[in-house]
């Protein structure tokens, strides 16, 4: 079994370190890669830091993975040593019930689940390992082939920012003649302002404050509000057709809503740390819905990726090293980032 370098955590209060770890042989319809780049996701934290429930510790994270076939498996028929591919936050699921035959293996009903990229138990009944490592075995099904036109320090992203924004950017229909609001200018924003634009809606941004204006507009938004603003909100009423709204605090939801259309939809794809309240009739006054999103299948991310690739859509990210892991943790979390940390994993 091939040994590979990686960077693990051993509990919630410790520190990344250096570490080697044990990947299987490629079985007959599995792909061994090289991960090259790995992107840090603000799950990831909170995962590593138990703020979401217990860990398996050691723990290695990492959900967003872009690299080069370098072994496949002699029944492999999608993939070959060389080809650029990515892995996002799932490596397996049971591949046979109603969900995974949908293409939404990310909400597989079969045995086992579905089997995410860290944190989880595999096929092989060993704990998954994610990207902040230099290689990984995964069956060919979970395996998405990232297009030449995307290169692959910006690939990693993608494979969880780019689908968690894409899935219910073309879900919910944004496109000509929609006006499309994006809440938070973050991780997830930055891209999903690019993709609702690249998809021909009139884009704006909704963010705390204008700092990130210049970038809003840059990436293609038409308009930029700040929630710091008196009366931001409130001005907006009845504005969109579609909103998207990133960020894990609810305490302005009502006022989000307010400002759909009659008939529009705010789609969350953060998650508030408490249960939420709200007053139905901001719902029933406008014909409005609150839905939420997760990722998106197999399918679906590869149209993502191509997607993507087709419209020069890019997350903007700050390449890092090993060693700085434990200090990108903390400049995420004060959002010190712009836009996606993305560790080169050649530097182990």
């Amino acid at each position: 079994m091939p040994d590979v370098l990686a960077y693990a955590i051993d509990s919630p209060t410790g520190s990344f370190s250096k570490t080697t770890i044990t990947r299987r042989e490629p079985g007959p319809t599995e792909v061994f890669f090289d991960v090259l780049y790995a992107g840090i996701c603000h799950s990831d934290i909170h995962t590593a830091r138990g703020e979401w429930g217990p860990a398996r510790y050691p723990l290695v994270p990492g959900h967003e993975l872009a690299g080069v076939v370098r072994q496949v498996g002699s029944e492999v028929t999608k993939f070959a040593v060389g080809d650029h591919v990515g892995v996002g936050c799932f490596v397996d699921s049971c591949g046979t019930c109603e969900m995974c035959e949908a293409d939404n293996e990310h909400f597989c009903d079969g045995e086992g689940g579905t089997i995410w990229t860290y944190n989880a138990i595999g096929r092989d009944g060993v704990p998954t390992a994610g990207g902040y490592s230099q290689g990984i075995t995964v069956e060919q099904d979970y395996v998405c082939r990232i297009p030449d036109a995307i290169d692959l320090t910006v690939a990693a992203p993608l494979l969880c920012a780019g689908i968690t924004l894409y899935s219910p950017l073309k879900r919910w229909g944004a496109g000509p003649g929609k006006r499309v609001a994006i809440v938070g200018m973050g991780g997830l924003g930055h891209v999903g302002v690019q993709i609702a634009k690249a998809m021909g809606a009139d884009v704006a941004v909704i963010s705390h404050t204008k700092s990130k204006e210049a970038d809003g507009r840059r990436f293609g938004a038409s308009e930029y509000y700040a929630t710091s603003d008196e009366g931001a909100l409130s001005k907006l009423r009845r504005s969109f057709d579609l909103m998207v709204t990133t960020v894990s605090d609810d305490s302005n939801l009502a006022e989000l809503l307010d400002c759909l259309k009659v008939g529009g939809t705010l789609v969350n794809v953060g998650l508030p740390e408490h249960p939420s309240t709200l007053r139905l009739n901001v719902l029933t006054s406008g014909n409005r819905a609150l839905a939420g999103s997760q990722i998106g299948g197999i399918a679906e991310t590869q149209e993502m990726l191509d997607f993507c690739a087709a419209h020069g859509v890019a997350p903007q990210v700050e390449i890092i090293s090993g060693e700085e892991i434990n200090g990108a943790y903390d400049k995420v979390v004060g959002s010190q980032v712009r836009y996606r940390y993305v560790i080169d994993t050649s530097t182990f």
